[in-house]
């Protein structure tokens, strides 16, 4: 390749860099938004233990409410929140906010319509059941069986797990995901399948479930905040101030407070 031939390579790469940079400049983050109105609007079903939970007055509380409102003070702005509900999460999210949180695992499903903020917290599967049961639910091909009746919250990853990998089981698909675990209690239902750290907050909320392996879960998987796609200032900001509170402490205070 000759000096002319490298010379119009590198020029033809330079406009191309100039065109990304005035894309770019015509298409300003949300974050600039964020900060213009002094509102960050936060999605989330609020039906998820430790994460998130709808209070009688309206309010929430739990540990992605006490994380995005660190997020928000970090920020300088202030918080909305906008309930939502797992079926609709996504739409209510693209459509009404500029981050969704409560308990949201990472999926590829997600990711085509949406952003993550760097994974807060690595998680995954694992059964609940009645403690005498606990022995007889310790794998996939235990629950796995047309006697064993798992019931299910709609719309999220434990829905599809579910489905995924219990086809010969019973599966009852329960709404309200705040009484859900009483089923198992009243022997509505053998087990549930949830995240790990929720199965460990519910057996010492409710005596009588057990979490099975809670620290060898069924399936990997992480929990993060929904983020608009493609918005570059919006997750540099997020994974910035998710590493700098990890390194502070404040994130270890916060998870302490709710998971303990």
């Amino acid at each position: 390749m000759n000096m002319k031939t490298i010379k119009k390579l590198l020029a033809g790469a330079g406009l191309a860099l100039l065109s990304l940079g005035a894309i770019a400049q015509t298409n300003p983050s949300r974050l600039d938004e964020i900060i213009k109105t002094n509102k960050l609007r936060v999605c989330t079903p609020g039906d998820y233990k430790p994460f998130s939970l709808a209070k009688p007055d309206g309010s929430f509380e739990g540990l992605d409410i006490d994380l995005i409102q660190a997020a928000a003070k970090s920020l300088g702005v202030e918080v909305e929140l906008i309930k939502s509900s797992w079926p609709k999460l996504l739409d209510d999210f693209v459509e009404k906010c500029d981050v969704a949180v409560g308990g949201i695992s990472v999926s590829t499903d997600r990711a085509k319509r949406t952003g993550f903020m760097t994974a807060y917290m690595v998680n995954g599967k694992a059964p609940i059941a009645r403690c005498e049961d606990k022995a007889k639910y310790q794998t996939v091909l235990d629950i796995n069986k047309p006697t064993v009746t798992v019931i299910t919250n709609p719309g999220g990853s434990n829905e599809k797990f579910v489905r995924a990998n219990l086809p010969n089981a019973k599966v009852i698909v329960y709404n309200d995901n705040v009484t859900i675990f009483d089923q198992i209690l009243q022997g509505k239902a053998d087990v549930m399948i949830s995240e790990s750290v929720e199965t460990i907050v519910q057996q010492k909320s409710k005596p009588g479930l057990c979490a099975i392996n809670p620290d060898k879960p069924l399936q990997y998987g992480e929990m993060s905040f929904l983020l608009p796609r493609g918005d570059v200032a919006m997750k540099a900001f997020f994974d910035t101030w998710l590493h700098l509170s990890k390194e502070s402490g404040e994130y270890k205070r916060i998870l302490a407070k709710w998971v303990n």
